[in-house]
């Protein structure tokens, strides 16, 4: 089978790395963008299909996890062989909001969607299809840049604590949000640790796309910072971790496609493997993280 037969499944594909990584997969076969807003998906489509691509769109809202299943479902009813899935689909919210099910809406995007949908789509993915997330080293206490840009690593107590929108403490970060976002980015990393002892005839994979302050991850946090990191970003590509969409989306792109990739790789914005915090890197906790994962979705 050629790259050109397969198809590619990507959420969030209409702003920041996740658009820029759409556009590098149209190269590859066929992309199936996954997302929320229907109008964005279809100029996405039609920016590939105007370049000769093919492209097909999947309106679903992550947070909700029913929506994410029914994604799942539209995906394999399409007959298209899927040559990977990227879970890129992410916020950083300032405030607390809950989901459809009235989950922490952080922990319910970056996570128990993600879940959902991969668990869904299992039984068809071929042999050796490449599953990819889009984690966060902010999850590790000891990353210096994080620490100095005011995180505290991942809280994590239980799923269902994280689904109500609590995080450990005392120790935690000051800066609105960062707990949520370090936990719920832990949790799909440890997530995909764990589904790559699990189910070995796949290759699970996570990646850390790199300190980005011209993505559109912080879109909840004010137009006035938004507008300023965009203007910030170019100036910080030359610091160690910082990148740009488009060098994200370029090295996202290589691994999800490549057919050498291993599995059980944490990768870094270079697409070199990298180590996650000590906790993470616990195959105890990647199974309880999965394992409550499972419980509290089994729920629905």
């Amino acid at each position: 089978m050629t790259a050109s037969t397969k198809a590619w499944v990507i959420t969030g594909p209409t702003s920041g790395i996740g658009y820029r990584t759409a556009l590098e997969l149209a190269a590859h076969g066929t992309v199936v963008l996954v997302g929320r807003n229907a109008s964005k998906l279809d100029a996405v489509r039609a920016e590939i299909v105007s370049k000769g691509g093919r492209a097909v769109t999947v309106v679903a809202d992550l947070s909700d996890v029913t929506r994410a299943r029914g994604a799942a479902e539209q995906i394999v009813s399409s007959g298209l062989t899927i040559g990977g899935l990227l879970n890129n689909a992410g916020i950083f919210p300032s405030t607390p909001s809950t989901s459809a099910q009235g989950w922490d809406t952080a922990f319910a995007t970056n996570h128990l969607g993600p879940f959902a949908l991969t668990t869904a789509l299992l039984p068809v993915l071929p042999d050796a299809a490449n599953v990819l997330f889009v984690v966060s080293a902010v999850e590790d206490p000891a990353r210096r840049i994080a620490v100095r840009a005011g995180f505290r690593g991942g809280r994590y107590i239980s799923a269902e604590a994280s689904a109500r929108g609590e995080w450990l403490s005392p120790g935690g970060s000051k800066m609105p949000g960062a707990d949520a976002y370090a936990t719920t980015k832990q949790a799909p990393l440890a997530t995909a640790l764990a589904f790559a002892r699990e189910y070995p005839r796949l290759r699970f994979n996570a990646i850390e796309p790199g300190v980005n302050p011209g993505s559109d991850l912080a879109r909840d946090m004010g137009p006035a910072f938004v507008a300023i990191s965009k203007v910030v970003a170019p100036l910080l590509q030359v610091m160690p971790h910082y990148t740009t969409p488009r060098r994200a989306a370029k090295v996202i792109s290589k691994v999800l496609t490549s057919e050498t990739t291993g599995t059980g790789v944490y990768f870094d914005e270079n697409g070199h493997p990298m180590v996650g915090s000590k906790q993470v890197q616990d195959p105890a906790f990647q199974d309880r993280v999965v394992a409550e994962t499972r419980a509290l979705l089994a729920g629905l």
